[in-house]
């Protein structure tokens, strides 16, 4: 008979965007540390191998071309709960993967993830479910029967949860989940050290104007990372004297570390990787309802301040903020002070405990 260590853990995701991949890669780091096994699958791709990817590059052409009416799907259905599209149809698979890797216990960093699980047992299946909420929202697409416990970002989603009928008791304020290697930053002591993400997701300002006003900024250092955008890197690269221009990298952590602020779209990983290093934000007016969302977060809780994508105010936000050393302490600490509300520890706990009742049972 099993322990309860080492148990056999599943973590289903997808790559729509890389938020949900992110949070399953950083819980499957977390889990195997703990001495458990961890099969981590892209269920859309385990399901419809010749169709995913063409299914990914549909939904990053809606959020790029037509976020205006993912916003109007998302709000629709904002408080809509049941079965997400497929659920039904794909419980076989579901069948299979836990069958294949021996399962103990399943998470979800994806909402449909979810909903094939609690498909799975409402039909008879027994094995608990772990979901973990990527964004800072309580949308009720996350919200399935037969859940057992639910990671949450912050005591506000907590709220959420229950003001949906959610038990108290079901739901773990973790934070969303990052690579351990995101820990307190030590920003140069010499010149102000800017980080620009977002270049490969084409959220960068175009005209030179901008980027010679940023090089020309006394004291400061920027480093932009642009992602796969080769377009951009080969734009920018070289040409200025304080511009270090950065292509696709998996050191963002390092980045970060040395940064005394960080100018970004509020994507939910991006917010928590910054949280976990103390380093304060700028983000750009987000468009989507969840990067809304996650901007309303940080700006409450005084760890973020808004720029604007209009070039002259982004300038003046980035100036204004960066020569701010109260203002940056100010957000540090209250970067500090929402880490220490989060159990991310507890995390591996409550998987064990489910297992173990699964195991047992």
């Amino acid at each position: 008979m099993k322990e309860n260590k080492g148990m056999n853990v599943l973590i289903l995701t997808g790559k729509f965007g890389m938020g949900h991949w992110s949070a399953s890669q950083a819980l499957q780091q977390q889990l195997e540390r703990e001495g458990h096994q961890v099969h981590t699958v892209d269920f859309f791709d385990y399901a419809m191998p010749e169709l995913a990817p063409t299914l990914y590059r549909m939904f990053g052409w809606l959020v790029k071309y037509g976020g205006g009416l993912y916003n109007l799907f998302h709000r629709l259905t904002r408080n809509v709960e049941g079965d997400m599209p497929l659920a039904g149809a794909w419980v076989e698979y579901l069948e299979e993967l836990l069958f294949e890797t021996g399962a103990d216990v399943v998470v979800s960093t994806h909402p449909v993830c979810s909903s094939v699980v609690a498909r799975y047992k409402r039909e008879g299946g027994v094995m608990p479910l772990v979901t973990c909420i990527t964004d800072v929202t309580s949308h009720s697409e996350w919200i399935h029967p037969g859940t057992d416990c639910y990671l949450v970002a912050s005591h506000q989603v907590r709220q959420g949860l229950v003001d949906k009928g959610v038990e108290a008791e079901r739901i773990l304020v973790s934070g969303i989940p990052v690579g351990q290697q995101f820990t307190g930053g030590k920003p140069n002591r010499g010149q102000r050290e800017l980080l620009i993400m977002g270049g490969g997701l084409g959220l960068m300002p175009r005209r030179d104007r901008f980027y010679e006003q940023l090089n020309d900024l006394p004291g400061v250092h920027v480093t932009i990372l642009t992602g796969r955008n080769e377009k951009l890197y080969q734009r920018l690269h070289g040409k200025y004297e304080n511009i270090e221009v950065v292509g696709f990298t998996t050191q963002v952590d390092q980045y970060m570390a040395r940064a005394h602020l960080m100018l970004s779209k509020p994507g939910g990983i991006t917010v928590f990787e910054a949280i976990a290093s103390r380093l304060p934000m700028l983000v750009w007016a987000p468009f989507l309802d969840q990067e809304r969302e996650n901007a309303r977060f940080l700006l409450e809780a005084g760890m973020a301040r808004l720029a604007d994508k209009e070039e002259e105010a982004c300038l003046w936000a980035i100036e204004s903020t960066l020569y701010d050393e109260a203002g940056l302490a100010s957000m540090r600490r209250a970067m500090e002070k929402a880490s220490n509300t989060m159990c991310r520890a507890a995390v591996c706990a409550v998987v064990e405990q489910l297992a173990g009742e699964k195991v047992y049972a």
